[in-house]
């Protein structure tokens, strides 16, 4: 038996179970902070949480790789209606160049395929060609650069500016208010749908969703986490995805923009938070350029890689948020 196939045959994938969340949660930090360099690996981005949020969001969507019955990765896969992602994929050190990265990869295209996704994704370390030829192996191609921003929070700003949540609406007004968020997003790509993730914030209490209004008809919305224990960590106000009607189906979407930035600004504020962290596509130019002239700088960028390899909504004019990780 050939070698490769001896590390493929020793690794067994499940789904992920509650008992092992918090060895999967200690792999994850060791993973990312032995790959980046971090002097103590364990303490990789300490007070935000991406296994436990993620599984309790779905857990027929997170899978474990185990050898002789001991946990050393795990996947996640996310629904966006006919948009899927995965990640974080991470494995233990002790088990890395195995075999167990393809394993992890092999039930999240399956499952992509039975959710009818037409644009799958994912984040990597651009500068990692390991990375990227693994998961070319799987049909995914690198495109444009996605930077990692954060801006710096005005305190001010929770105090002068006017802010609705989703949170204070009443339930008939929340699923109402989910409904005008599908449309909107259908109107960037057929089939795009979020409410996953404004429902997860909402149910695991993770921080808010922002929605921004030109009178009665929704022009943007922003599903933000908040603080330790949700995917943003101390003093953050992470952007999780955030999009305003495109200018072909109503006016100005750049002053639409600014207006769903100012708002995530004041949500920060408001909760006592440092800075504002959002990711964009670079293909996005012009939400990318008008995030630069606001203040935000760019704290790290990875690249985003398509299956197929199509732009999907990252293209010019598009007004969206998001990074895949």
């Amino acid at each position: 038996m050939a070698a490769e196939e001896q590390k493929l045959n020793s690794v067994t994938v499940e789904n992920l179970q509650e008992q092992d969340l918090a060895e999967a949660d200690h792999i994850f930090r060791l993973a990312f902070g032995t790959f980046i360099g971090v002097p103590d690996p364990a303490s990789f981005h300490q007070g935000a949480d991406y296994v436990r949020t993620r599984w309790t969001a779905d857990p027929a969507a997170a899978f474990a790789a185990k050898v002789q019955g001991k946990l050393v990765g795990t996947n996640f896969a996310t629904n966006w209606g006919s948009v899927g992602f995965f990640g974080p994929l991470t494995i233990h050190p002790d088990y890395w160049d195995r075999g167990v990265g393809k394993r992890l990869i092999e039930p999240v295209v399956d499952l992509f395929s039975r959710w009818g996704v037409k644009q799958a994704g994912l984040y990597t370390f651009a500068q990692s060609q390991k990375h990227v030829a693994l998961y070319q192996k799987f049909g995914f191609w690198p495109r444009f650069l996605t930077a990692i921003m954060s801006l710096r929070v005005d305190s001010a700003a929770g105090a002068v500016r006017e802010l609705q949540t989703y949170s204070e609406l009443s339930p008939d007004a929340r699923e109402q208010a989910l409904e005008y968020c599908c449309e909107l997003t259908n109107q960037v790509y057929e089939g795009l749908d979020v409410s996953r993730e404004v429902r997860a914030i909402t149910n695991q209490n993770l921080g808010e969703t922002v929605l921004v209004w030109d009178d009665s008809r929704l022009v943007g919305f922003a599903a933000c986490h908040c603080g330790e224990g949700s995917e943003a960590g101390p003093d953050v106000c992470y952007v999780k995805f955030a999009v305003v009607r495109p200018s072909t189906n109503g006016p100005d979407a750049s002053g639409n923009f600014n207006r769903l930035l100012s708002a995530c600004e004041t949500l920060a504020a408001r909760r006592g938070l440092a800075r504002v962290l959002a990711g964009v596509n670079t293909a996005r130019t012009e939400a990318y350029q008008q995030m630069m002239r606001r203040g935000f700088k760019t704290e790290m960028q990875g690249v985003a890689m398509h299956s197929p390899n199509e732009p999907g909504y990252s293209q010019p004019g598009v007004f969206v948020l998001d990074d895949w990780r």
